[in-house]
């Protein structure tokens, strides 16, 4: 799963790289603690406009919610059901994004039952990709907010070592396929990424509070310095 992440590269820099036009209400960098409910940078395709590097709200929310709360907080979307879940269906054939991360988080547990935080990055230090869905909800006021969720499967072999499942992490050659400017086929995507693709390192438990900022949250303990 997918559930605190962390962004640092700047605005401009994921535009260029995606070759998306950004919005003016992106969300500030860096923050290294991104949480469900944040805004997020999320990159979308449109046949008019073109790719659009835009925020949402973090926790998909369906169209038939009468309010955020109606339902369990929607931050991922298991890929093995996205084309049968309803909160899913439609999203996954028409609304699909990429959302840019610098690195995410997973917890393993010690032998008295303590989290134990591990940040997780790409080895080749590029930005991740992660497959997205999303979806335009109307408030109670009638104004429309766009939220997302990350499509997730079961882990890789390597990362069983921390969770038994996965962000859908997305290649560059793919994000046209994904974003639904090449044709049909996304579906044959979402599956996990080669074990070589990401690395990752225990960081301290700072980052367990929700409240947590800054830098040091991504640093490896001592004894981690290297990673995995």
């Amino acid at each position: 799963m997918c559930g605190r992440m962390a962004v640092t590269l700047p605005p401009d820099a994921m535009a260029q790289l995606f070759a998306a036009a950004p919005a003016n209400d992106l969300p500030a960098v860096p923050n290294y603690n991104v949480c469900p409910t944040n805004k997020v940078h999320i990159v979308t395709s449109d046949p008019e406009r073109g790719r659009q590097l835009g925020a949402m709200r973090w926790g998909f929310i369906p169209r038939w919610y009468k309010k955020p709360s109606d339902g369990p907080l929607l931050i991922n979307a298991r890929a093995e059901t996205i084309a049968e879940k309803p909160a899913f269906r439609d999203a996954a054939r028409q609304r699909r994004g990429l959302i840019v991360a610098s690195g995410f988080y997973e917890w393993t547990k010690d032998a008295e039952g303590g989290r134990d935080p591990w940040y997780i990055f790409r080895r080749d230090d590029a930005p991740l990709a992660f497959a997205a869905v999303w979806q335009d909800w109307k408030t109670p006021e009638g104004e429309m907010m766009s939220t997302c969720a990350v499509v997730t499967t079961g882990a890789n072999d390597k990362m069983q070592a921390i969770h038994h499942r996965m962000p859908v992490v997305l290649e560059q050659n793919d994000w046209p396929l994904w974003l639904g400017e090449a044709g049909k086929g996304a579906a044959t995507l979402m599956r996990p990424a080669a074990d070589d693709v990401l690395g990752w390192y225990r960081v301290d438990r700072a980052v367990n509070s929700n409240r947590a900022s800054g830098a040091h949250l991504i640093r490896p303990l001592a004894e981690d310095a290297k990673g995995a």
